[in-house]
């Protein structure tokens, strides 16, 4: 009398990875998530390897766990995954104050981000043409 087992969100082909509770904006993990969104994801970790932004080692982190996901889980092959999504969202934002001229006080909000990126079996190129 197990727990019951619930339906995949995702497709049979598809695996995903999230980070949580990253340190940075939204935004400026929008740019990064961007630059790998819909490419292979040779291609997609060697452009994070490079990347001079912080938030890359982190993005880059998640996505091997996602592809390891799909190696490990869901049996899929490697050679043939590719980015589907990378998706960002936001999370809590700390507010801290500083102090300003004449009495007054100046508000510091420090933004959290949520990291999701999706990997997709896709077929190869020869065997989309037949």
């Amino acid at each position: 009398m197990g727990k019951q087992t619930r339906e995949r969100r995702l497709a049979e082909n598809e695996a995903r990875a999230v980070a949580r509770m990253l340190r940075i904006s939204p935004r400026k993990l929008g740019v990064v998530a961007g630059l790998i969104r819909g490419k292979p994801v040779s291609a997609a970790l060697a452009d994070l390897a490079f990347c001079p932004r912080r938030i890359a080692h982190d993005v880059r982190k998640t996505l091997q766990s996602a592809i390891a996901n799909a190696e490990n889980n869901h049996q899929l092959d490697v050679d043939q995954l590719m980015v589907a999504e990378a998706s960002v969202g936001k999370a809590a934002v700390i507010r801290r104050w500083q102090p300003r001229a004449r009495g007054r006080v100046g508000r510091i909000e420090k933004f959290y981000s949520h990291l999701t990126i999706v990997v997709r079996e896709h077929a190869p190129a020869s065997e989309e043409a037949a």
